[in-house]
């Protein structure tokens, strides 16, 4: 990357601070917190402007920089606590009989979903779990945005099926 176009990207990049900081105050309901991961995302991002593919979305690369900068800070926060704390563990534990529902539900939904077949099994993965934009997800498969988007109806309607048992029509 030349000297130009890096200076043209670093601006683009400061054109989406205020919707980046959108994105991460979305994230983590706090302004303070969304200012630090913004700005520790913004330091990652300008270390790493050669990884940037041109012809892609930068709002995108960026979102999911920032959306990785705030789930690594969680983390870390998370273990910092239970190192600092170890009777945090019992502290974070979730109130009786709430642990037994959380395994069946979770239990149920990956029964639910090994019933999918492979290809509305990654479009969920990529649009419900991964948060891919419809577009982004068809990309990365290479098929068309409608097919995208008649998978994805088709897996949900599987898995209410799945879950509730009753068949729901669009």
């Amino acid at each position: 990357m030349n000297l130009q176009d890096e200076t043209l990207l670093r601006r683009e990049i400061v054109s989406l601070i205020p919707r980046l900081r959108r994105f991460a105050l979305g994230l983590t309901r706090n302004a303070q917190d969304a200012d630090e991961i913004v700005q520790m995302a913004l330091e990652r991002s300008l270390t790493r402007l050669h990884q940037f593919e041109r012809g892609t979305r930068l709002d995108s690369w960026l979102f999911r920089i920032v959306q990785t900068t705030w789930l690594d800070e969680k983390r870390r926060v998370t273990r910092r606590r239970l190192d600092d704390d170890p009777g945090a563990i019992d502290d974070a534990k979730a109130p009786s009989g709430f642990e037994s529902k959380t395994v069946e539900l979770r239990r149920d939904l990956a029964g639910a979903m090994s019933k999918l077949n492979e290809d509305q099994s990654a479009i969920v993965m990529l649009v419900l779990v991964e948060g891919q934009s419809y577009e982004e997800a068809a990309e990365t498969l290479g098929i068309p945005v409608g097919t995208v988007m008649s998978r994805l109806a088709r897996a949900r309607q599987a898995l209410m099926k799945s879950l509730s048992g009753v068949e729901v029509q669009s």
